[in-house]
């Protein structure tokens, strides 16, 4: 998870949501929120594709906020947007992203 738990209040996660939805697009993404049907022996989850010659973002719309703007800072975490187009918030969640993860004490290469 992005951020942590209680850090932002709903209204603000969608805002975020929204920011980074509009973001994708002028990245060149499709992003579409559709009912992502589950069956048993899989587990479906949002994220990106290539559909023929576009790329497309599917957001779980019965997900969480959360788990939907998690699934957007993921894809644009690998994009160079400029932060200049960003609010201070969506920056810093694409900033984390991008940082690679800290390795254990001791853990070899």
């Amino acid at each position: 998870m992005v951020l942590a738990k209680g850090t932002l209040r709903k209204a603000q996660i969608r805002d975020l949501l929204e920011e980074l939805k509009a973001v994708a697009e002028r990245c060149g993404y499709w992003v579409r929120e559709e009912k992502l049907l589950r069956d048993v022996g899989y587990r479906v989850r949002s994220g990106g594709c290539r559909l023929r010659e576009r790329r497309l973002i599917l957001l779980d719309r019965e997900a969480p906020v959360q788990a939907q703007l998690d699934a957007l800072v993921e894809i644009l975490a690998a994009e160079s947007v400029p932060e200049g187009e960003l609010s201070p918030q969506a920056a810093r969640l694409l900033a984390q992203a991008r940082r690679p993860p800290l390795r254990a004490a001791g853990a070899r290469s």
